[in-house]
């Protein structure tokens, strides 16, 4: 099946991205305007402009609308803050629907600050993260549940996107990911796709895609060796995607473990995002024609496009059939 084959299906399938949803803030500051406050004496950044776009699940959202999925909505927990309005208005213009976000009040909306230098173009300030360090809010927690419960039948495949790197605050808590396990044991021909930073080996029953570290990671946590076989039966897993970067994706299944390398040589701008652009293009793939192979290297195409994109970029349909190649 060639990608025009492919991306004509796509118009045909619904998506949910369930997880942290974020809001990317792309502040570029004038060197020139730096000058210590009158208040404090400490240097300020003077920010010029801002821009706005989906993070973390918002990206894999953004991608899956840009290539053309039929119907992308998200499921997660904002706050009830200025940042959840920007998320909001960045998602419905890229026509993805926000009626499944929990809006909590004790719950800032996860952000992250990026300082982009005016005068090189460059990221080269500490980033600014807006986290929630609390455990999630039971009422907040039980709201994405019941969504969640609710919404499965709707939708075609379940994107999970458990992002937050402390133990703390994530919308993929324990409870969310029993309800995924048991959705997995109940609806075996459903696709549900995990990426997870730092708990892929308590998800059971899901498609795993962690990149070389996360799976190395996950695979100690689980027995305490690097064993991607052995990780993707603990999962109970039939295929596992490990994402390798310029190398390509590993595709863990019955087979063993097969490389499926980039479909050409680019030059990266910018890899924020790629294991996102990855998941949206290479989930929808495997749902269309089963085949984790095909579905590898339609991920590896879509990031390939990406990464040459500054920011968290996206690929269209067209860039992706002339990325493609011969087949």
């Amino acid at each position: 099946m060639n990608a025009a084959r492919i991306l004509e299906a796509f118009s045909r399938y619904s998506a949910l991205v369930i997880g942290d949803i974020c809001l990317d803030r792309w502040c570029t500051y004038d060197p020139a305007a730096t000058e210590p406050s009158r208040e404090t004496g400490i240097p300020r950044i003077g920010v010029v402009s801002t821009e706005i776009t989906p993070g973390a699940g918002g990206t894999v959202a953004n991608n899956l609308a840009s290539l053309g999925v039929g119907r992308v909505a998200v499921l997660g927990v904002i706050g009830d803050d200025g940042f959840g309005v920007e998320l909001t208005r960045a998602l419905s213009v890229r026509n993805i629907t926000t009626d499944l976000l929990v809006r909590a009040e004790d719950v800032p909306t996860f952000t992250y600050t990026k300082l982009i230098n005016r005068q090189t173009g460059e990221e080269d300030q500490p980033r600014v993260d807006y986290l929630h360090t609390r455990d999630l809010p039971k009422s907040a927690e039980a709201r994405v549940l019941d969504h969640l419960r609710l919404s499965f039948d709707e939708v075609d495949i379940v994107l999970v996107s458990d992002q937050s790197e402390i133990e703390t605050g994530g919308v993929i808590t324990a409870p969310v990911r029993e309800l995924l396990a048991e959705l997995g044991k109940t609806h075996p021909g459903k696709l549900i796709w995990v990426d997870s930073r730092i708990r892929g080996h308590l998800f059971r029953s899901v498609t795993l895609k962690p990149n070389e570290r996360e799976a190395r990671e996950a695979s100690q946590a689980a027995f305490g060796e690097v064993d991607y076989q052995r990780l993707r039966n603990h999962i109970e897993a039939r295929t596992m995607f490990v994402t390798l970067g310029d190398r390509g994706a590993l595709v863990v299944d019955d087979r063993g473990e097969t490389l499926v390398p980039p479909p050409r040589e680019v030059r990266p701008v910018d890899i924020c995002g790629a294991g996102d652009s990855f998941t949206a293009g290479a989930a929808l793939a495997l749902a269309i024609t089963n085949d984790p192979l095909q579905a590898a290297r339609f991920g590896n195409t879509v990031a390939s496009i990406t990464v040459t994109k500054k920011g968290t970029g996206t690929a269209s349909a067209a860039e992706v059939i002339g990325a493609w190649g011969e087949e």
